[in-house]
């Protein structure tokens, strides 16, 4: 992969226009499309999404499936509680504590147990999923809004692993650097994300 591309990805995430993270008003509004393209609306929920699939990619071995599919069920339970009622503080904080981190994480090239990692990311999904459940316009079905978010989500995290899987195997010499690098742009982009909430 083109080394200047990356890096121009990586300074975007960094300084990308906070009024991006603001989520786009969907007119469909039929309960897949608009659960589809809620992740995709804000740059904090795109990041961390992909966040996941990077860290995943970097443990390797089952943490590469077990990390994502642990995010998403949580998400998706969360999504459920918070559609039917259920309260959580500090939502937007832990959303942006979530880019921060496995922005870091990255960075720093973490390596701990699966468990470890999926209890990590099962803290953050709670914050994402219970966005996406408050989030929901009350006209559309629950289901379909469900899963329109779940699949738009395991999405982003395979692209994740994808880009991690993909510089993992190229010959670049500099190659161990792009990760470093795009995941200190995201912790970069987590903390911006943080002081402006």
């Amino acid at each position: 992969m083109n080394i200047s591309i990356l890096g121009f990805c990586a300074a975007a995430t960094a300084f990308f226009p906070r009024s991006a993270s603001a989520h786009i008003v969907v007119t469909d509004t039929h309960g897949f499309l608009h659960g589809f393209s809620h992740p995709a609306s804000g740059i904090d929920h795109i990041l961390a999404m992909i966040a996941v699939g990077l860290f995943a990619a970097h443990l390797g071995g089952r943490a590469l499936w077990l990390v994502p599919l642990t995010f998403v069920s949580v998400m998706a339970l969360a999504g459920i509680a918070a559609a039917a009622g259920v309260t959580v503080p500090f939502v937007q904080v832990g959303i942006g504590m979530s880019v921060a981190a496995l922005g870091l994480a990255i960075a720093c090239r973490l390596n701990v147990p699966t468990s470890v990692a999926m209890s990590l990311v099962a803290f953050f999904a709670i914050f994402h999923g219970h966005a996406h459940g408050t989030e929901m316009p009350e006209s559309i079905s629950v289901l379909s809004y469900g899963f329109g978010f779940v699949f738009a989500t395991a999405l982003l995290h395979a692209i994740g692993a994808g880009i991690g899987i993909a510089i993992a195997n190229t010959s670049c010499h500099y190659s161990g650097w792009i990760v470093r690098i795009s995941g200190a742009a995201m912790a970069i982009d987590g903390l911006v994300l943080l002081a402006s909430r």
